[in-house]
């Protein structure tokens, strides 16, 4: 059931109800506003957020009740980031075409910027499994499909001893991409057929038993997030709710169109939005899942 859109620059009352979840009460809150295109949220267990605004070229901090701070400058496009089990975070760079990740210390490591000595087209969004296995998406939007180098947009997995493999040549665009809270079951958005696909993985990450698991989705679906009961929270018109069989079961209505979300907060109850010109985020009763 669709709680009707109250459009307010501050709270945004919303009702319904979810299985392991009411959305009784709730209201969504922005915290954060003035940002150009906001992306890549994701919760540090040293008790901060960060989002990417991807076209001001910057990685930004937030920390609940201190406000903002840009933490990297010059991010070549920053847009998906994600965090290890041992805290090291993880970034898809658009305009070098590239994932990296920083070491505690801030040293760079590239992790993939080809396939097959092609150039990749633009990563997007990433997450990392527990035990290292990462998964990336990589489409390409606007002015990045005039540089082309790949005739396919994939879904990539990095081994864990750095071997890059194909997970899938999807005929849209995939874009967000999550995990279920075990770590065996792969999400993929994909914007253009508006749907989620989703993989079983193995012990060793291999993907498997490719399905759509969503389609007809309303709006473009973009970053997805799963919590701890398997259901899947994809921004797309709305935060779109579905239970992890698909079932459509609330939508979260927003002042603005939103791109991506995370978990956060020490509890992992608090749902942050990054919706274009701003940062939101909503209390639950339910944890998030996350791979750290």
């Amino acid at each position: 059931m669709r709680a009707p859109a109250l459009l307010l620059s501050g709270l945004v009352p919303v009702l319904g109800a979810l299985q392991a979840q009411t959305f009784d009460d709730i209201k969504i809150e922005r915290v954060s506003a003035g940002h150009r295109f906001t992306e890549g949220p994701v919760w540090s267990r040293d008790g901060y957020l960060l989002f990417s605004d991807v076209p001001n070229n910057q990685i930004i901090k937030l920390i609940p009740g201190e406000g903002t701070s840009v933490t990297r400058e010059n991010s070549n496009g920053a847009n998906g980031n994600a965090f290890d089990k041992e805290g090291r975070l993880y970034t898809c760079e658009s305009r070098t075409r590239r994932v990296i990740r920083f070491d505690k210390k801030g040293n760079v490591e590239v992790l993939a910027d080809k396939w097959e000595n092609k150039r990749l087209n633009a990563p997007n969004d990433i997450v990392v499994r527990r035990d290292g296995h990462v998964y990336f998406t990589d489409p390409a939007f606007g002015n990045q499909t005039d540089t082309r180098e790949l005739d396919f947009y994939g879904v990539f997995h990095i081994a864990l001893k750095g071997e890059l493999k194909l997970v899938a040549k999807p005929a849209g665009r995939p874009n967000g991409i999550a995990l279920s809270p075990n770590g065996r079951i792969l999400y993929v958005a994909n914007s253009d057929d508006r749907s989620i696909s989703a993989y079983d993985l193995d012990r060793n990450g291999e993907p498997s038993n490719e399905r759509i698991l969503i389609k007809g989705i309303e709006g473009v679906p973009d970053g997805i997030r799963v919590d701890e009961k398997g259901n899947l929270y994809v921004t797309a018109k709305g935060v779109a709710v579905y239970s992890a069989l698909g079932k459509l079961i609330h939508t979260l209505d927003l002042a603005e169109t939103p791109a991506n979300c995370a978990f956060g907060d020490p509890d992992l109850q608090t749902l942050y939005i990054t919706a274009r010109t701003s940062v939101y985020r909503v209390r639950l009763n339910v944890k998030g899942a996350v791979q750290y």
